[in-house]
């Protein structure tokens, strides 16, 4: 039978009024490969922020019981033309408890377990999932489940692509972010030399306590050379950067380079021919990206997503990876939260300025039924 629950939504109107909120709904009965999950804790990730809040006003927002209505500034809602008077859903993934399944053998065996999931619309009491894009999670909480996609599959999807393309070290721009600690984990287990980036000298210390080699602070003034140290010690000219808009990426390439022309036999006025490669898979900074090509002819950009990654990859790839997520849940790929927060204390102002920040190590987690 179909069930009624609270869902958000999120619409951007021409005019650049942001309007989120929650509303009944009534889920439809899964059919096919699909499961209705009863959920029960979903993270809220900067990927999340993008359409719960972008770059709105926040501190003039109107917030009321269960709803918030905010303006966007003009060059960010021009930007996001595309959106305007869609109503979507939020909340990329989360954990709960599949309560009815479709009729086909890989819904019907996830039927009373709980799973971690990608739904896209993870801030509901009722989610329908495809059955092959859920982890079943055994005896873990739905907390400790509510984090199993996202972050961990990012983080295997790097180590991955660098191992395909033929890697032995890799650059990770916010070394310290709860992907970041993960990835330190994954690289130290498998023998990769990691270069991680952070901002300030707590996070130096928290990845180094977990084993961390190779970590450079942004706030330090010697960081260039200490990054091109860090660079010419690994190998590391293969890198991920979530922070998007800035310099960040543009000065990973320039230490690449030096080390690239230290290896030179002879002179090129065209720089190196070293291959420098970064990849952006986030937008924490929605500005624009800035290179100063000065790096040679070598280097490429690229955006990277996880679904894409994950369709490309194979079957035998993804069981693997599902596999080791689940093994070590707790361990490698351990999540933690500063606050949990139900549906409608998401939507307040004081949840919503702080979850905002996407400070590293404060993450919140949705509880839709608490």
């Amino acid at each position: 039978m179909a069930m009624t629950g609270k869902q958000l939504f999120t619409t951007l109107d021409a005019d650049g009024t942001l309007t989120v909120a929650l509303e009944d709904v009534t889920v439809a009965d899964p059919t096919g490969n699909q499961v209705l999950v009863k959920m029960e804790a979903a993270p809220i990730n900067p990927s999340d922020l993008v359409i719960l809040v972008g770059g709105a006003d926040m501190e003039t927002a109107d917030y009321s019981p269960g709803k918030f209505v905010a303006k966007m500034p003009e060059p960010v809602n021009a930007a996001s033309s595309a959106r305007h008077g869609l109503k979507l859903p939020a909340g990329n993934e989360g954990a709960g408890t599949v309560i009815a399944a479709g009729d086909s053998a890989a819904a019907q065996a996830l039927l009373g377990q709980r799973v971690a999931c990608v739904p896209g619309n993870a801030y509901s009491q009722y989610c329908l999932a495809d059955a092959a894009m859920c982890l079943p999670s055994g005896d873990h909480t739905a907390e400790e489940g509510a984090s199993a996609f996202v972050n961990p599959m990012t983080a295997l999807g790097f180590v991955e692509n660098a191992r395909a393309d033929g890697q032995k070290a890799i650059l990770h721009t916010v070394g310290a972010s709860n992907l970041g600690q993960m990835l330190t984990r994954i690289c130290k287990e498998d023998g990769l030399d990691l270069v991680n980036i952070v901002r300030k000298s707590e996070q130096a210390d928290l990845l180094r306590a977990i084993g961390a080699e190779h970590v450079v602070d942004q706030s330090r003034d010697d960081f260039m050379e200490r990054l091109t140290d860090a660079i010419r010690d690994t190998g590391a000219f293969y890198g991920f950067d979530p922070v998007g808009g800035g310099t960040l990426v543009d000065t990973a390439f320039k230490a690449m380079e030096r080390v690239a022309v230290e290896r030179m036999s002879e002179y090129s006025r065209y720089g190196s021919d070293q291959p420098k490669r970064m990849f952006i898979y986030g937008l924490l900074d929605t500005g624009p990206t800035t290179l100063t090509p000065s790096y040679g002819f070598g280097w490429t950009l690229s955006g990277w997503l996880l679904l894409p990654f994950l369709q490309s990859a194979g079957q035998e790839t993804l069981a693997r990876m599902r596999q080791r997520v689940r093994d070590n849940l707790t361990t490698t790929f351990a999540s933690h939260y500063k606050t949990r927060v139900t549906l409608e204390q998401m939507l307040t102002k004081e949840a919503v300025m702080d979850y905002r920040q996407m400070r590293t190590g404060e993450k919140y987690l949705v509880t839709p039924w608490a």
